[in-house]
């Protein structure tokens, strides 16, 4: 009986053990996926500005074709 109370206090050991490194691995989680959001707007918005600059080059070297042709 005693070896069975052994047993089962080693379990719940683990138990406790496992919960608590699954509450800080939810943790790294939520944190990875609030980074992760930030860095998507970032891109989106680098993205948009890349958009931007190409429509202005776009625009001088018209302006400069028209101005030599």
């Amino acid at each position: 009986m005693n070896k069975l109370g052994q047993k089962v206090g080693q379990l719940l050991r683990n138990y406790d053990e496992l919960r608590m490194e699954n509450a800080q691995l939810k943790e790294s989680i939520e944190r990875l996926e609030l980074d992760n959001v930030s860095k998507e707007a970032s891109l989106s918005q680098m993205q948009d500005e890349i958009q931007e600059k190409d429509r202005e080059i776009e625009e001088i070297v018209n302006k400069i074709e028209s101005i030599l042709g």
